[in-house]
């Protein structure tokens, strides 16, 4: 595995089936981790068709890390009803931090990335667009361009906390 990518799933706060096929591992808002239905190495070959496809033009060698909830988000002021909450961006922050000891994936911009900043870097792929994430609920002052530095950031604490 080469990259995480980290999503919202734009739906409630917990996984659906559905979640569960697009994502490898779901993160709901009390912070428990759920397994999707493929595991990662499932996206080292995508061409059986047989794969997690959480990010259209990257999911080769992809994991993807979802946290449940932003249905009905607009923008910074019209979040919807299933915020990202604190314990379970603090949870998933900590969960890529195994996953990149795990596969041995360093802390960077082209590794560990939002959908909307592989979207911006990839503007030829379905990508190109997406929203997620640029904005962080509990961290409300972090800038839509900054969610991504701020993401790694995190990912870079827990990995130097030894968690």
């Amino acid at each position: 595995m080469k990259r995480i990518i980290i999503h919202w799933t734009a739906g409630g706060a917990v996984p659906n089936s559905h979640d569960k096929d697009c994502y490898h591992y779901l993160v709901d808002n009390m912070g428990k981790i759920h397994l999707g239905t493929f595991k990662p190495e499932a996206n080292e070959n995508c061409l059986d068709g047989e794969y997690a496809a959480h990010t259209g033009g990257g999911n080769t060698g992809s994991i993807g890390v979802s946290l449940c909830g932003m249905m009905g988000f607009k923008n910074k002021y019209e979040i919807g009803n299933y915020p990202i909450t604190k314990i379970q961006f603090e949870s998933a922050m900590q969960f890529c931090a195994k996953l990149s000891k795990k596969f041995n994936i360093p802390v960077t911009k082209t590794t560990v990335l939002t959908h909307y900043e592989f979207g911006k870097t990839h503007p030829n792929t379905t990508s190109a667009g997406k929203i997620d994430l640029i904005f962080l609920p509990p961290y409300s002052w972090v800038e839509q361009d900054e969610v991504g530095n701020f993401i790694r950031t995190k990912i870079k604490w827990y990995l130097q906390k030894g968690e």
